[in-house]
């Protein structure tokens, strides 16, 4: 047994010699040299140094309903995605006198599926969901030493080293992460001794490629929704990187090396090195280990989209210029180098109208109410509004945060406020804004119930940590962003109108781009040679049939969705020209499906998009309101109604 195919798999006639070469081992007696795979040796070591009780005869007890419960809810994502896998274990190994069972990184099981008389039999050995199945626990065994190894292993009956377990044969291999190759779980396939099959372990290792890659699909649509959330804050001049929520770097904007290196600091965003102290935690901060000496709290905000924390963006503020933007020849800017929104690109002159107002508003430290829909740009000028006035920006989502993870970033915490609370507590959001500029984004999101603590921070001056009782003092300067019609959620008691009035004491109503024709072909050359200069290559030029396709739709997503659909077009052209059929295939087929759309005062629609949000208007104007009645006129689920109401900005 000297080769590494030879050490992976048991050999059931070894089995008289590896059970006498454990009763030689456990009374310190010399053994056969060639007695034991190395593998199994190694483990026993290991055991005998953990004090494992050779004569044990089960695993520990399970955990308790409730705690397997909570266990569970934190391992939902592996459990989803080996919920196909397990349901086909469940057919698949019924009547063959086996179980595949799935285990976290501490070895406790999750759950178990196969050949019932199997299950039942695991169970008088603790083999079951809520037991811990590690080395140090319950001896050698597939799934401690799987872990323990970090390969594929199989061990078969008196391979075990407890005595109570070596009538069972099992066969168990290590989960990894998809993106980073952390070990997130292990996949064992068990059953008594005469169940024996070497190829028991090349079945747990396809079901676990097979479970790995639902992993990375799942992954990679968590990272496409936090870039498209995110994707409008990488445009200011900070340095700002964007991590995913197990801390690995995907996107960082031209000013990022440089104001990490005047910090003091180095991130390596060249190679994509998961950083554990940037993963995202249960309150919205890292989640393991400390932040690096150079890094300050309020530097880090937390992403999270319809209550599920996809990331963590660090902005590190810049300490010198380092650079301007650089918009194309035919774009017309809005202002000189020092003006904070000479970033804005538009020909407009409405947008221009609302930018010449934005100024006006930066001068003073009048609360201001940002109204626009989603992506049209509010966090720009909420960055322009603050400006050059001093202090921290600080900015804060409050659509999808549950009330009391808005809570704790709202207004902080102290010191064990509740289980699970940091050490030494939080600073909030509106202590960090202290001498500067608070954003509020999606405002209208927020609770009713906690309307009144925002109202009296405003009014008194004076913030209370979650469990102190000792008052804090703040001055800052509220921008608020809404896509909602704020004065109809008043009316529906949703929002507190001594609130609107405190927050509203002007407004600035931002147009969306379907508002600005003129500015699509604009933003689209801008954004072309802005990513085609991050690139290092790509099209020099837009074709006119894309210009067309480009100026036809609607743009719902507004200039965040325009500036997404050109990056991803640069990336996949390979041609000089930027042509229409480079342009996303979801793209061009909204836009084949798009038929002109009666308006309800006659006027024409010329995309689907546009239509469709003309049909939800009429539809919920001519049930009054009524949502239900308005899904059934659609004939869509009221869910998905829901859904496009959101996504256009409609409200009831």
């Amino acid at each position: 047994m000297t080769s590494s195919g030879q050490d992976l798999f048991s050999n059931p006639r070894d089995e008289a010699t590896v059970m006498a070469a454990w009763a030689s081992f456990l009374t310190g007696d010399e053994r056969p040299a060639e007695a034991l795979r190395t593998l199994v040796d190694a483990s026993w070591q290991r055991c005998l140094e953990a004090q494992v009780d050779p004569r044990a005869r089960s695993g520990p007890l399970p955990l308790s309903d409730g705690d397997l419960y909570l266990l569970r809810e934190r391992q939902r994502e592996l459990l989803e995605a080996s919920a196909p896998v397990m349901a086909c274990a469940r057919d698949f190994l019924a009547e063959t006198g086996t179980l595949m069972a799935l285990a976290d990184t501490r070895c406790t099981i999750l759950s178990t599926e196969g050949d019932m008389p199997a299950i039942d039999s695991a169970e008088t050995i603790h083999l079951m969901p809520g037991v811990t199945w590690s080395e140090g626990i319950c001896g050698t065994n597939a799934i401690g030493t799987a872990l323990a190894v970090g390969q594929p292993v199989q061990i078969h009956s008196a391979e075990h080293f407890c005595e109570g377990i070596k009538r069972w044969t099992c066969s168990a291999t290590v989960l990894r992460h998809p993106l980073d190759g952390e070990v997130v779980g292990v996949l064992d396939v068990s059953g008594l001794s005469q169940t024996y099959n070497r190829h028991t372990l090349a079945l747990v290792v396809t079901a676990a490629s097979r479970i790995e890659t639902r992993l990375a699909a799942s992954e990679m649509e968590r990272r496409y929704r936090l870039l498209e959330h995110a994707m409008g804050r990488l445009t200011c001049n900070d340095g700002v990187v964007l991590f995913d929520r197990r801390g690995n770097p995907i996107k960082a904007n031209e000013h990022a090396a440089l104001a990490i290196d005047a910090a003091g600091g180095g991130i390596d965003l060249a190679s994509g090195r998961r950083m554990p102290e940037f993963a995202a935690g249960r309150l919205g901060r890292p989640a393991q280990g400390m932040l690096p000496p150079w890094v300050q709290t309020e530097w880090l905000e937390p992403l999270v989209v319809k209550g599920e924390h996809l990331g963590t963006l660090l902005i590190v503020p810049r300490r010198q210029a380092v650079g301007h933007r650089i918009a194309p020849a035919s774009a017309t800017r809005t202002g000189g180098d020092s003006d904070s929104f000479a970033g804005i690109v538009t020909d407009d002159r409405g947008l221009r109208d609302a930018i010449a107002k934005a100024r006006q508003l930066a001068r003073t430290r009048t609360p201001v109410l940002l109204l626009g829909e989603t992506g049209v740009g509010k966090e720009v000028f909420a960055r322009g509004i603050h400006g050059g006035s001093g202090g921290p920006y600080v900015a804060l989502n409050c659509g999808g945060l549950s009330r009391e993870l808005l809570a704790s970033e709202l207004f902080g915490y102290a010191d064990g406020a509740f289980t699970g609370a940091r050490k030494g507590g939080m600073i909030g959001k509106i202590e960090a804004a202290n001498g500067g500029t608070l954003f509020l984004d999606e405002i209208g999101e927020m609770p009713l119930d906690m309307q009144p603590n925002l109202l009296r921070v405003l009014e008194q001056g004076e913030i209370y940590r979650l469990g102190e009782n000792a008052p804090r003092r703040v001055s800052f300067r509220l921008v608020a962003a809404t896509h909602r019609d704020l004065r109809q959620e008043i009316a529906a008691g949703r929002f507190r109108m001594d609130l609107f009035y405190r927050i509203a004491v002007t407004s600035l109503r931002i147009p969306p781009l379907r508002e600005r024709p003129g500015d699509v072909e604009l933003l689209a050359r801008f954004f072309l040679e802005r990513f085609r200069s991050e690139q290092g290559s790509g099209p020099t030029e837009i074709a006119v049939d894309a210009l067309r396709a480009l100026q036809a739709y609607a743009w719902p997503g507004n200039v965040r969705e325009l500036r997404n659909l050109i990056e991803g077009a640069v990336l996949l052209c390979d041609g000089p020209n930027l042509t229409r059929d480079k342009l996303p295939a979801e793209f061009l087929e909204c836009l084949g499906a798009a038929t002109p759309v009666l308006g309800g005062t006659g006027d024409m629609v010329s995309s689907m998009a546009e239509g469709e949000e003309v049909l939800i208007r009429r539809a919920i104007g001519a049930s009054d309101g009524n949502l239900t009645s308005a899904a059934r006129r659609l004939q869509i689920a009221k869910s998905t109604l829901y859904a496009k109401m959101q996504r256009y900005g409609i409200s009831r």
